[in-house]
């Protein structure tokens, strides 16, 4: 049952899961307390406190559970999840004066697959109890997958506090009863590094952030016009546009980044920017220009350059595990083709104009993925020049504004939303009010279409972030946004101001956990005005 409001006078009777509760506010909020971000499918809790043991652990039970852990994902998990609720504070207290039986010694955790693939689609539901009823000395989560589990985790972590009296840690509110799964299948977070080069430990960083949020895609815009800091065997020259030896990836590099994200439940979306935002490939093989001085799109007169997106996608295959690739295929001035007089000549020798051979470029990129085994992703401009000849398994990634998504499933095709004037983080006056309340079904009523939009992605493009600043510029704006994807329609807030205590928590506690957070107040990477509480700013 949803919540319902009567009001009386001074007073005001609401229903919460079957309970009738009296509140002498007027406005009082229904999820009040409850310091959960984002918020889950279904919540109900008590009124009491227990303190957690310090020597508190996880057992896989063996009635139901199917999973072993070989991996060690499970484990890595549990390990990083008490280093973040005894990260704020010295965890010294004596728990020998408490009543043993308000004491939760550990997590049992059943797991009903065996299987740690992530993927699209993956089952990332989950239940926790908290304690269990059937063993109060414990807690209890469930989960269809190790990906559903790691979310549950998350959530628990964000019912732990540390009390200053007994200085240990607590969770109050007790018995919760949490089951939770996730609005969409694609929730995700796109970083620039050819715009800046980011290390390696500012990206696990990143991961590490998308997790507390519950975002499970890393959209990775590895290279463009500025640079191309990636290793590619096939073609070893064409991280010679890097911006320095130092600024690169090794595919080691890359592969250790998929790893530690796959670890996280976060799949990572590799872009190949074709045919624009190309002009770095030419630094080591100058043929891939048009000519010296008109440097992109790539040469599509060149058989050389599919050669080499065959190469490029070839060596994706075999690190970049996700099942779809990015093509993007946006902003494409094709001015060059038709004033270098080579391409000219094979344009007319092919009866194409530049917006055919265009299309022709994107569809040939779109063969070669298929090929190695891909689905792919394209920006909105392929689907608005000629979305009808699309291949098939074609998701039509928004940008340009609202109102595409529409017309996109309607035509049949996948969509993920990421309209620029809601959702692309490097626009600083776009308020995290603003990214909450971008709906991603806006007037896309039948349910069969609804179903085509897979979800959702903030854009963190690079010109303006770096290692120094990446973060404050991403949270709090992204959290906003991934509750939007995470929660049930009907519980999302219909008012901004109704969260802004609840996301202010979140955002102290991402600070909490060495996240540079920016203040909700003001726009997007802004410092705090004066002296004052984080919960405040």
């Amino acid at each position: 049952m949803g919540a319902f409001w009567v009001l009386s006078l001074a007073t005001m009777l609401f229903v919460v899961h079957d309970k009738v509760v009296l509140a002498t506010e007027v406005n009082v909020d229904v999820n009040q307390g409850l310091n959960i971000w984002p918020l889950p499918d279904s919540v109900s809790h008590g009124h009491k406190g227990i303190h957690m043991s310090k020597d508190f652990h996880f057992e896989l039970e063996s009635k139901g559970n199917k999973y072993n852990d070989g991996s060690g994902i499970f484990k890595d998990a549990f390990s990083r999840f008490l280093d973040v609720i005894r990260v704020p504070h010295v965890v010294d207290g004596n728990l020998s004066k408490f009543d043993h039986s308000r004491i939760l010694q550990g997590l049992n955790v059943v797991i009903s697959s065996s299987n740690d693939e992530l993927q699209y689609g993956t089952d990332e539901s989950y239940k926790l109890l908290v304690p269990s009823p059937q063993n109060p000395a414990y807690a209890h989560l469930e989960a269809q997958t190790v990906y559903g589990a790691l979310h549950g985790l998350q959530t628990l972590s964000q019912l732990c506090q540390f009390n200053f009296s007994s200085r240990v840690i607590e969770i109050l509110m007790t018995p919760w009863i949490i089951t939770d799964q996730p609005r969409f299948s694609y929730r995700g977070l796109l970083i620039d590094t050819s715009r800046h080069y980011l290390p390696l430990p500012i990206i696990k960083n990143v991961i590490d952030s998308m997790a507390y949020a519950k975002l499970n895609v890393l959209h990775w815009h590895i290279v463009d016009t500025q640079s191309f800091p990636l290793e590619i065997p096939s073609y070893p020259k064409l991280w010679d546009g890097a911006y320095s030896t130092s600024e690169r990836y090794t595919v080691a590099d890359a592969a250790e980044i998929v790893s530690y994200a796959q670890r996280q439940g976060v799949n990572v979306l590799a872009e190949l920017d074709v045919p624009g935002h190309a002009g770095s490939w030419g630094s080591g093989y100058p043929s891939l220009w048009p000519s010296k001085n008109c440097q992109q799109p790539l040469d599509i007169s060149n058989e050389f350059t599919f050669k080499v997106i065959d190469g490029i996608l070839s060596d994706f295959s075999k690190v970049f595990k996700f099942k779809f690739v990015h093509l993007g295929g946006d902003e494409v001035n094709t001015s060059c083709w038709s004033t270098t007089p080579h391409v000219a000549k094979w344009l007319k020798q092919h009866s194409m104009n530049e917006s055919q051979a265009y299309e022709y470029f994107v569809l040939r990129a779109q063969k070669i993925a298929v090929s190695h085994g891909y689905e792919l992703v394209n920006w909105e401009e392929t689907f608005n020049n000629f979305g009808s000849k699309l291949n098939p398994k074609t998701v039509v990634h928004n940008w340009l504004g609202g109102g595409v998504a529409k017309k996109v499933v309607a035509a049949g095709l996948r969509c993920i939303v990421s309209n620029q004037d809601k959702w692309y983080l490097d626009h600083l006056d776009t308020s995290w009010e603003e990214f909450y309340t971008n709906e991603p079904l806006t007037n896309i009523m039948k349910s069969e279409e609804q179903k085509l939009v897979l979800g959702g992605e903030v854009c963190m493009w690079g010109e303006a972030v770096d290692a120094s600043d990446i973060q404050q510029t991403i949270w709090p704006r992204a959290a906003a946004a991934a509750e939007r994807l995470w929660t049930p329609y009907r519980k999302l807030a219909k008012e901004p101001k109704q969260v802004t205590g609840r996301l202010a928590h979140f955002r102290c506690l991402l600070n909490q956990r060495g996240i540079a957070a920016a203040p909700l107040a003001g726009p997007g990477r802004t410092a705090p005005l004066e002296p004052g509480s984080c919960y405040s700013q």
